[in-house]
Order: structure tokens, then C-alpha cells, then sequence
């Protein structure tokens, strides 16, 4: 009896006791008789009642075992075994009772059960014990260690421990007359048939007594450890996943369950069942593509089953997605430039900001999107400041600013400007046939030639064309040219020339698609003709 405080049920059972020995020292008449085997109803009955409890009681410890198996499987496979142990020596013992009453026509005239032959016959023989008297005293003692061994461990159950020792002793026993007597003969030899099935059956009552006990201390218990504080752990939370320099920490401390036996049934986040591996006991692991750059959110439910509902505890969170650094930025003092007449990339970025929440769009010619190598590319970042056309606001000015608006998770708008110097375009080099050409070069090399100017190694893609240009034969004259080739009169000067005579390309006018911008005159081109 754990504590050792004795249920109601245990004081009528205890005070039934008395109530045997006390008929035990008087003279066996009728009335007695018939007394004990109204007893004997009474425990009967109670027994039925105590076994439908502990059935039930262990039905519902296998529905929490099959729904929670981590927590609750190692208790269930505990309260089996002492089941187990406990049915064993409840069904010998009636097995028993069943034996000493095959030669009683009415089990429940209780008068004529006034002999003691059906037991002793049973239990004993003149030397010791008969084969059934010890595997009575084996059944018992197998409860008795049985019990032990399975809740050895146990140390707050040690008191039920002690008292099935107690109950379930098969020790000798010392009689009044201060003698030493077997156990067995103490209790059942020489008794009316009558008082040993009802003293049988009060020994029933005691496994289901303290079956009962067991099991429910057990859950008890483990309710109790479930319940402790140490099981809890202290959780920061803080009220958004990134914080900035100069802010102030805000959030909250709350206490979570730490619970490393419970599994969940299901688990579905961001419109996703997890699969089984996934679902550990004491936690749940994730593992999905972060997403895009900015604010993401995880959105699900955990499910669990109680009984024959499904409990539902929402998930609800959100975590920012940085851009991964791949190479470090490296600017030089006074070296952001951009130029007139062209398009200028830019890739433009704010620490801790989605691009979604970036703005930089209030710099003239700005726009979203930028042109590389002839390609059209709109990652997040891709900015591009268009200065084929100059507009109004930069005009005679040497400095432009870029304007960057950044909103942070807080809601507040912070704003960034970066000076860059206004250049116009370098001055232009002229080529013959797209190459740098030759010192000498052959009279029909010459004659069929494109002349063509670049700005050498420029970063931006400008393709030139020659509008016109003039050509210096020594000896022959100047002859002017339009488009990029050389005129009938300037071939024929090429090809009645003289080797070794000196020509010079100048005044090579070039312009650009798309711009507005009035391209500076190539550099000339010297030639000798061989």
C-alpha cells in the first residue's frame, strides 16, 4: 500500500481477516459456515469489479503506449509484466479453489464444506509438501521476486515493493506458543474446506489490490516527472530574427516543455507533409531550400493524436534570407566614375534589406535591370544608369549622386547616397579592319581597307562607325572620303604611289547607335606603303 495509508477497500478486506480468525477460534457451526461463504461472495464480487478496473485502466495505457510510444511504451511494457505475473498466480490460486470443490455438488451450500480433507489432501503427505502444495508456494514466490526485479529501479514504488514481500510471504511463522511452523500448514491444514476458498479468495483480492496500486502509482509518477520543472527549458524569443547596430534587444523569455519521447503523428509545414524521418522524438528536424533574399516565413501545424482526437498546435514563424558573399568589394578612393553616352551597370544592395524593399530608383536615368554583354539581366541588384541620353538634372555638373531607400523589418526608412564623378567618353582610336593597323602596309591591302575607330580598352561595349574621313597620299595630295571606305580618287592615288611613300589617315569622324553624344575624332593613322 503505497504511502501506507490503506484504501477503504483494504480496511474491509484487512478487517475480513479478523473476522476469519476470530470464527477460526470458535466452534464450526452452520451459521459460521454459511457466514464465511457469504464472505467469500462479497470478495468474489469485489475481485470481478477490481479486474474489469485494472482492464480498463490498461487498455488505456496501451492507447496512450500506441500513440505516444516513445513516452508511454517503456510503462506499458512494465505494467505487462506485472500483469502478467499477477494473472498467473490469481488463475492458479483459482485453479485451486476450482480442484477443491469437484466433489461439492452445490458450490453454495456452504454448510456441508465443514472438512479439511480437499486441501490437505491436496497440499500436504506425510513426509512434506505434495507436488501441487509447492507449486503453490513457487507461484507465490514468482509474484513475490517477479514484482521486485521489475520495479527494482523504481525507487519512489519501493513501499508497494515491501508491502507484496509482506503480503506474499511464504516464510515460517512463528504461532502463539512462540513455535516455528511452515507457512503453508499455518494457513490451510486442518481448515474447514469453506475457510480456506474464502481465505483463497481474499488472497486474490490482494494481487488485484495491489495490481491496481502498481499501475496507477506508476502513471502517477510518470505524470509527476512529465509535470517537473526540470523537464522545462528556458526559450529566448526575440521579436524579429535580425537586429542593426544601435537598435535595442526586444523579446521574451518563455518555458518550453523539453520533451525527448514525444513524436508527433504529422507535421506539415509550408504546404508540406515532413516525412517520418523527419519526426524524432523530442523534436522535429527541417531541411528546405532557404528561398530568395528577405523575410520568409514558416507556416504549418504539428498533429497529434489523444484518444480518438486529433490535436492541432499551429506553427507560425519568420527567418531572413541574406545574400551569400561570394567575393569581397573593393573600391578605390575617387575611382567611381560613370560615364556620359553609355549605360551604366550597377549592382546595388543593402545589408539586411529583401530587394523587394530597396529603392534606388529616385536617381535620374536609374531603372531596374541591367545590359551585359547584349544580355538583358534582372537579378535582385541589377540597376543600370542610362546616360546615352544626359538628362536635365546633370547637366554641367561633374558629380551625380546615387540615392538608395532602404525599409527596415521595423518598418523604418533609412537612405544612402554615393557620389560617382561625370566623365564623358574617351577619345577614340582608329583602326583599318577593326585591328591596330601595320606600320607598312601593301597598296592593295590599303586600297580595300574599312577604316574604323574603337575606344581600345574601354569597360563598356560602344561599337563606333565612320561617318567620313581623310586620307594624306605624299606626293599625290589630301582627299577626302565619306563613310569608311577610301573614295575612287583617294585608290588611285594609293595605287600610282611610290614604295616608301608616307600616308596619313585623319579626321576620322566617328558616331554611336543610341546616344546623343557628338563622338570626338579618332586618332590618326600613319602609314608607309611598301
Amino acid at each position: 500500500m503505497a504511502g501506507g495509508k490503506e484504501t477503504p477497500r483494504q480496511k474491509m478486506i484487512n478487517l475480513m481477516y479478523l473476522v476469519f480468525i476470530a470464527m477460526l477460534a470458535l466452534n464450526m457451526s452452520k451459521e459460521v459456515l454459511s457466514a464465511f461463504g457469504q464472505m467469500n461472495e462479497q470478495v468474489v464480487e469485489s475481485n470481478i469489479s477490481s479486474t474489469e478496473r485494472n482492464k480498463k485502466f490498461k487498455q488505456g495505457l496501451d492507447e496512450k503506449a500506441s500513440e505516444q510510444p516513445g513516452k508511454y511504451l517503456t510503462l506499458k511494457n512494465k505494467a505487462d509484466s506485472i500483469s502478467t505475473l499477477a494473472d498467473n498466480l490469481y488463475q492458479h490460486i483459482e485453479s485451486i479453489k476450482t480442484a477443491s470443490l469437484v466433489k461439492v455438488e452445490d458450490p453454495t451450500d456452504y454448510e456441508i464444506m465443514d472438512k479439511s480433507t480437499e486441501i490437505d489432501e491436496m497440499f500436504f503427505n506425510p513426509e512434506s509438501f505434495t507436488a501441487e502444495g509447492q507449486e503453490f508456494l513457487d507461484q507465490m514466490k514468482t509474484f513475490r521476486e517477479g514484482v521486485a526485479q521489475i520495479l527494482k529501479s523504481n525507487l519512489s514504488l519501493q513501499d508497494i515493493v515491501e508491502d507484496v514481500s509482506r503480503k506474499f510471504s511464504t516464510d515460517e511463522v512463528t504461532t502463539s506458543e512462540n513455535l516455528k511452523q511452515d507457512w503453508l500448514e499455518y494457513h490451510y491444514q486442518g481448515y474447514p474446506l469453506v475457510a480456506s476458498i474464502t481465505k483463497f479468495t481474499m488472497l486474490q483480492a490482494d494481487i488485484k489490490t495491489i495490481e491496481s496500486e502498481l499501475l496507477s502509482a506508476m502513471l502517477q509518477g510518470k505524470l509527476k516527472i512529465e509535470a517537473s520543472l526540470t523537464n522545462f527549458d528556458a526559450i529566448v524569443v526575440p521579436d524579429k530574427t535580425a537586429f542593426f547596430s544601435g537598435d535595442n534587444f526586444t523579446g521574451r523569455i518563455i518555458l518550453g516543455k523539453n520533451d525527448k519521447t514525444l513524436k508527433a503523428d504529422k507535421v506539415l509545414i509550408n504546404g508540406k507533409e515532413l516525412d517520418q524521418s523527419s519526426m524524432m522524438t523530442g523534436q522535429t528536424l527541417l531541411d528546405f531550400p532557404a528561398g530568395a533574399v528577405g523575410e520568409r516565413e514558416i507556416i504549418g501545424e504539428f498533429q497529434f493524436k489523444e484518444g480518438d482526437s486529433v490535436i492541432t498546435i499551429p506553427v507560425n514563424s519568420t527567418y531572413a534570407v541574406v545574400p551569400k558573399p561570394n567575393s569581397a568589394t573593393v573600391s578605390a578612393d575617387k575611382m567611381n566614375v560613370v560615364y556620359i553616352g553609355v549605360r551604366n551597370p550597377f549592382t546595388i544592395s543593402f545589408a539586411g534589406i529583401p530587394d523587394n524593399k530597396v529603392n534606388a530608383l529616385r536617381t535620374p536615368g536609374l531603372k531596374k535591370g541591367k545590359t551585359v554583354k547584349r544580355k538583358k539581366s534582372s537579378k535582385p541588384g541589377d540597376y543600370e544608369l542610362d546616360l546615352r541620353k544626359l538628362p536635365k538634372a546633370y547637366a554641367g555638373k561633374q558629380e551625380i549622386n546615387i540615392i538608395v531607400e532602404g525599409i527596415l523589418p521595423s518598418g523604418e526608412k533609412v537612405t544612402t547616397k554615393v557620389p560617382f564623378r561625370l566623365k564623358g567618353l574617351p577619345d577614340p582610336y582608329g583602326n583599318i579592319d577593326g585591328f591596330k593597323p601595320e606600320k607598312i602596309v601593301s597598296k592593295s591591302d590599303l586600297m580595300n581597307s574599312i577604316i574604323g575607330a574603337d575606344f581600345g580598352d574601354f569597360d563598356f561595349e560602344l561599337p563606333l562607325f565612320v561617318d567620313k574621313f581623310k586620307i594624306y597620299v605624299q606626293g599625290k595630295g589630301t582627299f577626302a572620303c565619306d563613310g569608311n571606305e577610301l573614295s575612287a580618287q583617294a585608290k588611285q592615288a594609293v595605287r600610282t604611289a611610290k614604295k616608301g611613300t608616307r600616308v596619313t589617315v585623319s579626321d576620322i569622324i566617328p558616331s554611336a547607335i543610341g546616344t546623343d553624344l557628338l563622338i570626338a575624332p579618332a586618332s590618326d593613322i600613319n602609314l608607309t606603303l611598301k
